[in-house]
């Protein structure tokens, strides 16, 4: 089986336990989230995540299959999602995935930014179509996305029934610690970083809770395919984490009591030094 379809896999058998043991408690039910990037990896384990919270889901990628077998999974247990084909490096895309949400579902009080793209190497031996992407996708699109967001995001912590709302950006601990050959997608990290947290000052006071999770070496198909899988620096795959754990990250960031805040978690395998 290869590696898409292992996937597939996986997000079959997860969607199958949306509306498992937990489904009596479900604390953001009513809620409706989208989540970027949530054809593969980190953002279809966070969609179902927040499928098993109660939440509904607008589902933003770029590959329309891998969409709707998600949504599928999320509505064959009675989920509600739509599935939005949209390529966010596309400027004009961000604003269209937020107003299609809201047209269908009537509100948005979760906005996850899952997206990205990496490409290890050297500045002299880059390609800098690739550092294009990588800024585009890993930065400009999370200010596009948070900002056509966020006017949703302040109504629905004024006037929905959490009395907060949510705006959690999935970073890489890259953002923290760079590394040689890493040194644009290490970039745009940390300028997500610098913007989650300036964002955070400007809104908190008005209930809407800033997040930024900042995974460690973790399986995906970026980085088990990829370039990116040399920032293991040796580290074999089967101790990394999976994408199931900086799901659950973002749904404990996003089901705290309006109270409480959650604004950073650096999750790392236990086995990773840097």
């Amino acid at each position: 089986m290869g590696s898409g379809e292992s996937e597939r896999a996986a997000t079959a058998r997860q969607g199958a336990s949306v509306t498992g043991s937990d489904a009596g408690r479900q604390p953001l039910a009513g809620s409706v989230a989208l989540v970027t990037g949530a054809s593969s990896g980190i953002g279809a384990a966070t969609a179902l995540a927040l499928a098993r919270e109660g939440c509904s889901l607008a589902l933003v990628a770029r590959r329309t299959e891998r969409l709707e077998e998600l949504a599928e999974a999320i509505g064959a247990r009675g989920g509600a999602s739509l599935a939005v084909t949209a390529d966010l490096a596309d400027g004009p895309e961000a604003r269209r995935t937020v107003d299609q949400t809201v047209d269908h579902f009537g509100r948005l009080d979760i906005l996850v930014n899952s997206a990205g793209f990496g490409v290890r190497g050297a500045v002299t031996d880059s390609d800098p179509e690739d550092w294009d992407r990588m800024v585009d996708l890993n930065f400009r699109a999370v200010l596009r996305m948070s900002h056509a967001a966020l006017p949703h995001l302040l109504h629905a912590a004024q006037d929905g029934p959490r009395g907060v709302a949510d705006l959690v950006t999935v970073s890489s601990v890259a953002g923290r610690v760079p590394r040689k050959d890493n040194s644009v997608y290490s970039a745009t990290k940390h300028a997500v970083c610098c913007f989650s947290e300036a964002l955070r000052q400007e809104v908190t006071g008005r209930q809407v809770r800033v997040g930024l999770v900042e995974p460690g070496m973790t399986v995906t198909e970026m980085t088990r395919d990829g370039s990116q899988a040399a920032s293991a620096h040796g580290m074999p795959q089967d101790v990394w984490l999976r994408a199931e754990d900086i799901a659950r990250s973002v749904a404990f960031m996003v089901t705290q009591p309006p109270h409480m805040a959650v604004n950073e978690l650096t999750v790392r395998p236990t086995a990773q030094e840097r």
